[in-house]
This record gives structure tokens, C-alpha cells and sequence, in this order.
């Protein structure tokens, strides 16, 4: 499937500007088409307006035109946005036109501004069948507000024959990572892909120092002596030479590493199919690599929620649609995350019992998910991530010193935690 949010400039486009932290092989797969879907006439004239962005993989839109038509309560419409779905909802969210029902990621300020309500009636009967993280990432002030539909963990995936050739295993050390994708660098092959720009690969870079961004009473945290270290090391890095850059495809579709432009590329865990298909056996994942004496291997894990708009036509009514379909129609839930693409259900019962998951490379993925998996906070705003991605940019990139522009983002997200309260 895919993922999403916005474009800001070129340098900050990534699978979050178009398809966020699930990721669609829309190269691959071929994006569907825009469209709507008007569900079965019954429901008594009730009506229910549901909007997901452009899944990748063929089928999804199919898919969730097929589970809108088998609800008989209300008159299902499904809105399917390509591109720029978070720009799109949030215009969509303050207009006539709003949905009722909607998928995002963990966000705040939805709960701030009273966009979104809360739905810990409906997921309370099944909430210990949801991983505490899911619960959590999904939570403010104690209340769930978000259904977690997928997960998406994200490691990096190498060829295998080019390792055993260059005589290297997997690292385990940023510092080991460095060098493997030097030696992996020879002719038209780069040793290592993270991106178009440092977006996509910012939060585990921060995190594999063995911080988060915000302490648990929202703290600054992200800002250690560690991370000044890590972001000196991969100022070196992006000035080598062993990085693809040029790309033509961002890190959420594999066809970088398809096409054997690079021996390493960050993706995630629904790229494994087409990877299986181009290389067989001939390839494996592993986490970021710890970074720094206190550092820590990171998994992270993207997916989508489902929300229902504060101002819903019928609150009540769209919430009995969200109970139904991803409360109480598990194979529903199954065929959403591994009929079209690949993912994890967020259901820790179908996840259990998914022999899709339980062989291989996608074993492995489940294993490292569990034992490294990092899920995004509530409380970290895409406006407070934004502001660290420049102290990333400006230190990896443009050279400057990362001490100065890790003091610099300080004190705006310092401005921005005192607005939020």
C-alpha cells in the first residue's frame, strides 16, 4: 500500500509527501486511479463519507469500494486521493466537503482544534488485541483516538551475493555502516540508498542514538552529545561518494534496489514481494544500526489509523462504521494488509495466525518489529519534526556545525510545546 503527506520544498519531499509511512510499490503496481464509490442505497438515507489516499498496490481501491457496499447501514462514499493527501484532507477537514471518516497517523493537533473524537468506546472490548504502542501512539491525554489499520516497519534491505563478495556482513554500528557502503560502492552500483534527501531516514538516524524526540512529560530529548556525533559522521557519509543520489524513485518503492543501482536501500515491509520476485533468496533486511555508545538498533514503524471527523453528519453513525470494519471484520482487517500488499495486521490475533508472516524474510521483518520496532508520539508534530529536519539538513548537508543548529531547533520547539500546553 502507501503512505502520505505533503510536499514542502523539493528538499523535503519524501514517502511521507505522497505516501507515508506505509509504502505503495507504485512503480511497480501502478497507482489507482482517482475516483469515488458510492456503497449500497440502504441505511434508511443514511450516509457516510470516507476518504483514504491512493493505496499503490492494485486492488486496494477495489477493496475498499467492496467493504464500503457490504456495509448495509448507511450509504457508504469512498473518496481515493492521489498525491498530496495530506494538503487534501486538511482543506476537506475545514470545508462543506469534510469526510466522516478518514485514515492519518498520530496527530495532536487534530485533538487540539477538536477535529477528530475520541474512540475508546468502541475499541475498549478489543483494545488488549492492539499492541500497547499502536494504544499509545494513538493516545493523548488518556484518550484513544485513532484505530490502527496497518503496521509498517522499515529496515534497510541488502543483497545478499554482494555482501558475501565484498567479504561484509550486516552492520550493527552506524560507524560499520559507513564503511560497508564504501567497500559496496564499485562501478554503477552505490553502496547505499536513504533517500532523495534526509527526510525519510531523519527519525531513525535521531533515534539510534538511543533517544526519542520528546521525553514521556514532553521534553526536549532528541539533543545529545551523541546525535551531534551521529549527524558529524553523516555529513561524511553524504559527501562521499557511496551514496545514490538521483534516485528515480523515492525510498518507498524499492525499484532502486530492483534495478541494482544500489547494494543497500531503506524501504519497508511491503516492498518484500517485489523484491522476492526480482532477487529470490538473494536478499535480506536489518535494522538502522545503533549509533554512538548508548545507541540502539531501530526499526521504525509507519501504518495508518482511521479517525472520524468531529463534525461528522452523524458521529455516532460514522463510529458504528469504524466499529464494524475494523472492530469486528478481522477478515476484512486480513485482506487489507495482505491480499493486495504487505503488511502486518494491526490485530495482534490475525497477525498471529497470517501464514504470510510466518516464513522467511517476512518472519524476520515481524521479528525485528517486535524486538526494535519505534512508534511515532502524538505529542511530536509534524511542525516540530520539520524543525529538526533542518538542523539535520543544515548539518548533514550544508556542513554547518550540528551543535549550533540542534541549540537553534531547541528553541523553537521549545515555543511550539509552550502553544501546545
Amino acid at each position: 500500500m502507501s503512505a502520505v503527506n505533503r510536499a514542502r520544498d523539493a528538499r523535503d519531499w519524501d514517502r511521507r509527501s505522497v505516501l507515508r509511512a506505509v509504502g505503495g510499490v507504485a512503480a511497480l503496481g501502478g497507482l489507482a486511479a482517482c475516483g469515488s464509490n458510492t456503497g449500497r442505497a440502504s441505511g434508511g438515507g443514511k450516509s457516510i463519507k470516507q476518504m483514504y489516499h491512493a493505496y499503490g498496490e492494485q486492488g486496494t481501491q477495489q477493496a475498499a469500494k467492496k467493504f464500503a457496499d457490504a456495509y448495509d447501514k448507511a450509504k457508504v462514499t469512498i473518496e481515493w486521493v492521489p498525491g498530496e493527501y495530506e494538503s487534501k484532507l486538511a482543506t476537506s477537514l475545514l470545508g462543506s466537503g469534510r469526510p466522516d471518516v478518514f485514515e492519518y497517523h498520530p496527530d495532536l493537533q487534530l485533538v487540539r482544534s477538536k477535529q477528530i473524537v475520541p474512540l475508546d468506546d468502541i475499541i475498549a472490548d478489543v483494545k488488549d488485541d492492539f499492541l500497547p504502542e499502536d494504544i499509545t501512539a494513538n493516545s493523548v491525554d488518556g484518550k484513544i483516538y485513532g484505530i490502527r489499520m496497518i503496521d509498517d516497519p522499515q529496515f534497510f534491505f541488502y543483497r545478499k551475493s554482494l555482501f558475501e563478495d565484498a567479504g561484509v556482513k550486516p552492520p550493527t554500528t552506524f560507524d560499520e555502516l559507513i564503511d560497508i557502503a564504501h567497500k559496496l560502492t564499485k562501478g554503477k552500483i552505490k553502496g547505499l540508498y536513504i533517500g532523495q534527501n534526509l527526510k525519510t531516514i531523519s527519525k531513525p538516524l535521531v533515534w539510534s542514538n538511543g533517544t526519542h524526540y520528546l521525553t514521556e512529560d514532553h521534553k526536549i530529548a532528541y539533543h545529545t552529545d551523541e546525535l551531534e556525533e551521529t549527524l558529524t559522521k553523516a555529513r561524511e557519509l553524504y559527501k562521499s561518494k557511496s551514496l545514490l543520489l538521483g534516485a528515480p524513485t523515492e525510498t518507498w518503492d524499492p525499484t532502486s534496489f530492483v534495478q541494482g543501482l544500489c547494494a543497500i536501500q531503506w524501504c519497508g515491509i511491503w516492498a518484500i514481494p517485489a523484491i522476492q520476485k526480482a532477487f529470490g533468496d538473494d536478499f535480506g533486511i536489518f535494522p538502522f544500526p545503533k549509533s554512538g555508545t548508548k545507541g540502539r538498533p531501530v526499526v521504525y514503524n509507519g501504518g495508518w489509523s482511521t479517525y472520524v471527523s468531529a463534525k461528522a453528519k452523524d458521529v455516532d453513525g460514522a463510529k458504528d462504521f469504524v466499529k464494524w470494519l475494523w472492530i469486528e471484520q478481522k477478515k476484512y482487517q486480513q485482506e487489507w494488509a495482505l491480499d493486495y500488499g504487505f503488511h502486518i495486521p494491526a490485530r495482534k490475533s490475525i497477525a498471529a495466525g497470517a501464514d504470510k508472516l510466518k516464513d522467511g524474510v517476512a518472519a524476520e521483518a515481524v521479528e525485528l518489529f517486535n524486538s526494535h520496532g519505534i512508534f511515532d508520539d502524538p505529542y511530536w508534530t509534524e511542525g516540530m519534526f520539520n524543525i529538526v529536519l533542518d538542523a539535520v539538513v543544515n548539518s548533514v548537508r550544508d556542513s554547518k556545525n550540528p551543535a549550533s543548529e540542534l541549540d537553534k531547533a531547541d528553541k523553537k520547539i521549545e515555543r511550539e510545546l509552550k502553544k501546545l500546553g
